[in-house]
């Protein structure tokens, strides 16, 4: 018996989980939106990074999520011990 998963089955399983964390990113950009300032943040370094991940969410291909893992990395500093 074959182990490997067929797309639509993931997808099956996937699709309520995947929905809802979908809908909990955009709830959290709709507070931000509504709150006082919410337009002054559009700049805000953490916003850029946020507005750069879903992007990669949009995509295609694989390994989305280390490219969204990258979006909110540091770069790899050789120096960091000194």
């Amino acid at each position: 018996m074959s182990m490997t998963r067929q797309a639509a089955e993931v997808l099956e399983r996937d699709f309520p989980a995947i929905r809802h964390q979908i809908l909990n990113v955009a709830a959290a950009l709709d507070r931000i939106a509504r709150a006082e300032g919410g337009d002054a943040v559009g700049e805000d370094a953490r916003m850029v990074k946020i507005r750069e991940a879903i992007e990669v969410l949009g995509e295609s291909g694989e390994s989305r999520a280390e490219r969204v893992q990258l979006v909110f990395s540091r770069a790899y500093d050789p120096q960091w011990r000194r």
